[in-house]
């Protein structure tokens, strides 16, 4: 009988690995799957980028035509997008910094200053108000143009009086009616509740203030989310199209992605400029996802833990 065990005892133990191996091999192989078809699927989502780019550097022939390789290389529409057209281009760009970084700037701090009594502050009918706000949500953005282009008129943001103060009105009708995000609200208001409520209780013991427990406790703790945030509001802001073709009376004015439209004509369109100009517009963004990834990623996994 002490025998039989003894015998037994190794015929069990090579059942246990080759029962882990078999687990291990079919892993290998769902996973092979699974990159295959994420491959697949990441080279059907950036075909179209890079047609563009090959597209915006072949000097001639047919704009519409699928390819793997370009037809010849060529800066020439990139030249012609930056000196040789009637588009400001360097003022665009000016636009689109000035836009950016007033806009990202305002929607950074109205939202998190919003989401910090909605997430730390106790007052009657707290989560009615934020739920309120979500189901605003579900309207999409151009539901407002009409209620949002009354109020910029009757503002006055779009009088032409002076030309320094017209530049700046209509800089705010462009960014004044993105200022208020829902998505940073909550993507702020989910980084604050993963704060500890004794760092809070603790500075107020200490006579802080709210205003100076949100600079030295929620900003410093929320960062990540902060820097996540202001990476999709820069997208949007930089990417801003259909608001400033609505808005903007004057064409000087007017951000990159959508002044890059005038170089489509009424009689005849330059093609190949406007995606060059179109690849240019792009390259900003990748910069900013490519030092910001990491900020990105933590800050996003923290507000949807919080």
């Amino acid at each position: 009988m002490l025998k039989g065990a003894i015998r037994e005892r190794p015929s069990a133990g090579n059942t246990a690995l080759n029962l882990r191996a078999r687990k291990r091999r079919r892993e290998r192989v769902a996973n092979f799957f699974a990159y295959l078809v994420l491959i697949a699927i990441a080279l059907i989502m950036l075909y179209p980028f890079y047609w563009t780019v090959i597209t915006s550097l072949e000097p001639t022939g047919n704009i519409y035509e699928a390819k793997l390789l370009p037809r010849g290389l060529s800066l020439k529409n990139y030249a012609e997008v930056l000196t040789g057209t009637t588009v400001p281009f360097w003022r665009l760009i000016l636009n689109s910094l000035i836009i950016c970084t007033a806009g990202v700037t305002l929607t950074v701090a109205l939202a998190a200053l919003a989401a910090y009594p909605l997430a730390k502050m106790r007052f009657p009918g707290r989560d009615l108000i934020f739920y309120a706000i979500l189901v605003l949500m579900v309207l999409p953005n151009e539901a407002g143009l009409i209620v949002n282009y009354i109020t910029t008129i009757k503002l006055g943001l779009l009088q032409q009086t002076n030309p320094v103060l017209d530049a700046i009105r209509q800089y705010a009708a462009v960014v004044l009616p993105g200022v208020a995000s829902i998505v940073g609200l909550f993507l702020l208001r989910q980084a604050y509740l993963g704060v500890p409520l004794e760092l809070i209780e603790a500075a107020r013991i200490d006579g802080a203030k709210e205003l100076t427990i949100w600079r030295r406790i929620m900003l410093p703790l929320a960062l990540p989310t902060i820097v996540a945030f202001s990476i999709l509001e820069f997208v949007a802001y930089w990417n801003s199209f259909l608001w400033a073709r609505i808005m903007l009376p004057d064409k000087n004015l007017m951000p990159l992605s959508a002044g890059l439209l005038e170089l489509s004509g009424t009689f005849s369109t330059n093609s190949r400029a406007v995606m060059a100009g179109a690849v240019i517009t792009v390259l900003p963004i990748l910069v900013i996802f490519a030092f910001g990834q990491r900020y990105f990623m933590k800050g996003i996994e923290g507000a949807v833990k919080g």
